[in-house]
């Protein structure tokens, strides 16, 4: 038995959700998204002061949580916010704050 099984599965996607949050770098690129709407990796990289490949992990990051969608065309990879991803989280994270209220 994993830790996984004793939790409940909206719990289980909200952590999912709050690790992929978890880092500084990652709420950049969401806001950079956000901003474009559709970017490639070495356009996100160009507005932070972190290497290509960090950047690229941070979006692998953000691409497993669903938050964030790869489109690949031809040899360029365009990346883009998931709308479901991100209303799904939003109303993860209003559900556990509504119980703190």
């Amino acid at each position: 038995m994993n830790s996984e099984t004793t939790f409940e599965e909206n719990e289980i996607v909200l952590a999912k959700f709050a690790k992929a949050l978890g880092h500084p770098a990652r709420i950049a690129i969401i806001k950079i998204l956000a901003d474009k709407k559709v970017c490639t990796c070495g356009e996100i990289v160009a507005k932070m002061p972190i290497s290509q490949s960090t950047v690229s992990q941070h979006l692998q990051e953000l691409k497993n949580a669903g938050l964030v969608l790869l489109k690949e065309e031809g040899t360029k990879s365009f990346y883009t916010l998931k709308s479901k991803g991100i209303a799904k989280a939003e109303k993860q994270f209003k559900k556990l704050f509504k119980k703190l209220d």
